[in-house]
């Protein structure tokens, strides 16, 4: 249940997610152990998850929103199957509009980015893509902090959509940083 108190867990641990539990105790009014035991539950019941965050201000990081119209549910559900371990995708979000799915995807530079949309790897390149549009984020307001896959241990020759970024024209005149998945990957993440 989200009473005032889980609310005020919420809200700290969005403002912290550092925050320790002794905090949390003193701003809801409870013991460490009755605190411990809300964070726990909240986490349990699915209705929080605590996380690293990227400043993607920070680390230069470019972002676009992908618009796509789909031409039926199995392409969409094929879509959000083929790239569910997408690292360069940072959400999908399905909608009722003249599209039908967007995507919010990262890069370290724009001409990967530009990789993005047009390699085999793309959204844009995959079957029953009917329109696409691509919009660069030129700016970020409020919160600079992203959920961006970072995958330390980079052991697989091919990419989580079934990509060999090592074949790549454009990986091969250093216009696209690779995979972040891959041993192929140039980037700083």
């Amino acid at each position: 249940m989200i009473d005032k108190k889980n609310k005020i867990i919420i809200e700290e641990l969005q403002r912290d997610g550092r925050a320790t539990i002794t905090e949390i105790a003193k701003k809801i009014g409870l013991t460490s152990m009755g605190a411990k035991k809300r964070v726990d539950k909240l986490i349990k019941e699915g209705l929080i998850k605590v996380k690293a965050l990227v400043n993607v201000e920070k680390f230069e990081i470019k972002l676009a929103l992908i618009a796509m119209e789909l031409e039926s549910g199995e392409v969409l559900r094929d879509m959000l199957n083929k790239f569910e371990n997408c690292p360069r995708i940072i959400k999908f979000f399905v909608t009722t509009g003249a599209y039908n799915l967007f995507a919010l995807v990262w890069a370290e530079n724009y001409y990967t980015l530009e990789s993005i949309s047009l390699e085999s790897c793309s959204l844009r390149a995959q079957k029953g893509v009917r329109r696409f549009e691509f919009y660069p984020i030129a700016d970020i307001y409020y919160d600079t902090f992203m959920d961006i896959k970072v995958i330390a241990e980079k052991t697989e020759k091919i990419a989580p959509c079934g990509v060999y970024c090592g074949g790549c024209e454009r990986y091969k005149r250093e216009r696209c940083q690779g995979c972040p998945s891959t041993i192929f990957y140039k980037g700083r993440l």
